[in-house]
């Protein structure tokens, strides 16, 4: 491996600083494959286009979530409000560290679905898989449409949860 550049170097951390600056959700992605679910936190999560409705996140192509999804073609994008922020930091640990996160966790089947849906989540979007790109970086990137969706907490966009709410970051 060659050594960066005092240019490299300088380029690298811009392109940190701003990939910092972008403001992401927390999100809690559920997926189920036959009668093996999995619960992870996520922010790499975005609308991508209006008609259809399509979502795309990314996926470490080692987790648990990623096997559900590659084989049930489906998953559910959880969204929480800010006071919910101790119900979905529950699912922030590996499976390997927590093997049965929905021990502790109240969930509905969703209506098309049937993938789990959390309780307390403010809303839900239910979606199947259109498309992947291995992004090269132990990442995929899932395009999914939505087919389902419900809103169970009204509230404003402001009182989305998101990582600066956790104080955490996950970016750059």
């Amino acid at each position: 491996m060659t050594e960066k550049t005092e240019e490299q170097i300088a380029l690298d951390k811009d392109i940190t600083g701003a990939l910092n600056m972008i403001p992401y959700g927390f999100y809690a992605l559920t997926s189920r494959a036959d009668d093996d679910r999995n619960v992870m936190v996520l922010n790499w999560f975005s609308q991508v286009s209006f008609e259809p409705q399509h979502i795309a996140i990314g996926l470490q192509k080692i987790s648990t979530t990623y096997g559900l999804v590659q084989k049930s073609k489906q998953f559910v994008v959880n969204i929480f409000n800010k006071q919910e922020m101790d119900v979905i930091k529950q699912f922030s640990k590996s499976r390997a560290k927590n093997p049965d996160k929905f021990k502790s966790a109240n969930w509905q089947p969703a209506p098309v679905t049937g993938v789990p849906v959390l309780d307390e989540a403010a809303a839900y979007l239910e979606c199947e898989v259109v498309g992947e790109l291995d992004t090269g970086s132990g990442h995929s990137l899932i395009l999914a449409k939505v087919v389902g969706a419900g809103v169970r907490a009204k509230h404003e966009r402001e009182e989305t949860l998101t990582l600066l709410d956790v104080g955490w970051s996950y970016s750059g």
